[in-house]
């Protein structure tokens, strides 16, 4: 878990979710474990389920780095395997943790995106000049003896970036430059039309599922996590986890949430977490409530593919058979 306080890699779980014929397992980092090691270690101990990142943080690391991890990773794996999925993360992180500045985050992920991918195809010497990133620098306390270079290391495969967004200037900007997107925070009228007819284009959200006779004890174990990131997860004046729960129809219920946990009532900002919006991307109960639910459409329109989370075997068994991937496993 990226948010827990010792490194727990479920190799059992993920190998479990392999042999059902699951399409990727998939990794993140705050400001603790990192996304990238983990998968290194899984393409180990596992043969071929995809490895993405959900996500990196863009400010965590140059992008001519995170090439050369991908690059390697897929490497070790056996190439065709690793899906580079890129966040901005908030500013409390970006200048709190990784002492950048904030600046203008949709212009960097543009020049970020376009510099990792010039490295991933090696046609040639990368040299970038954006608003934001360029290569070679040449700022302040420069030398001015950079070179454009050109990886030595060639991939095994190609590698796809998808980026994770909820607004629409950067949702806009995953289909203009990325091969997949990650949605925050998508309403129930679904993935922007744009996005849909592009040919390959992959958008996965989301769930919890849980197989239990007692719903009401799941989603309140939901609700101090949920409140902690929509009013706790940055500013009054950015907080994107805010702004994701408005987007999927809780405007009033995301601003109350906020204000709650500023003025230190967190048990009132969690009671204030409506089940509605928690049921959204978390199927729990017996196996016949999930059933109905499932078949009734859980993900908005656009959605190519759920990342579910599950701790039990059996909940990793119903999915697979609700999507029919065991079928797909020789």
């Amino acid at each position: 878990m990226y948010r827990a306080a010792q490194l727990q890699v479920p190799v059992e779980t993920v190998r479990h979710a392999e042999s059902l014929g699951y399409h990727s397992v998939w990794t993140a980092e705050a400001y603790g474990s990192d996304a990238l090691s983990p998968l290194a270690y899984l393409a180990a101990l596992t043969d071929r389920i995809k490895l993405g990142t959900a996500v990196v943080q863009m400010a965590a690391r140059p992008p001519a780095t995170l090439a050369m991890q991908a690059m390697t990773i897929d490497a070790l794996a056996g190439g065709n395997r690793l899906i580079v999925g890129i966040g901005v993360s908030g500013p409390q992180i970006v200048e709190g943790w990784y002492g950048q500045p904030w600046g203008k985050p949709h212009q960097r992920l543009r020049d970020y995106v376009t510099i990792l991918r010039k490295v991933l195809e090696r046609k040639e010497p990368v040299a970038h000049d954006g608003p934001e990133i360029q290569l070679p620098y040449t700022g302040p306390g420069a030398l001015g003896q950079g070179k454009a270079l050109k990886s030595i290391m060639h991939p095994v495969a190609p590698i796809p970036i998808w980026l994770a967004a909820g607004g629409p200037k950067n949702t806009a900007l995953a289909g203009e430059i990325c091969d997949g997107f990650l949605p925050m925070g998508v309403g129930r009228e679904g993935v922007p039309q744009s996005l849909r007819s592009k040919a390959d284009f992959e958008v996965f959200s989301g769930a919890t599922v849980t197989i239990t006779d007692d719903v009401k004890s799941v989603l309140d174990a939901m609700r101090p996590l949920t409140a902690m990131y929509v009013g706790g997860m940055g500013s009054e004046s950015h907080n994107y986890h805010r702004d994701a729960m408005a987007r999927r129809g809780f405007p009033e219920a995301a601003d109350r949430i906020g204000e709650l946990w500023r003025a230190g009532r967190k048990a009132d900002a969690e009671a204030a977490v409506p089940d509605e919006y928690l049921e959204q991307t978390a199927l729990v109960g017996p196996v016949s409530r999930i059933r109905r639910r499932w078949e009734a459409g859980i993900a908005p329109p656009g959605v190519t593919g759920i990342i579910v989370s599950a701790d039990q075997p059996e909940a990793l068994n119903l999915m697979a058979d609700l999507a029919g991937t065991r079928e797909q496993v020789g």
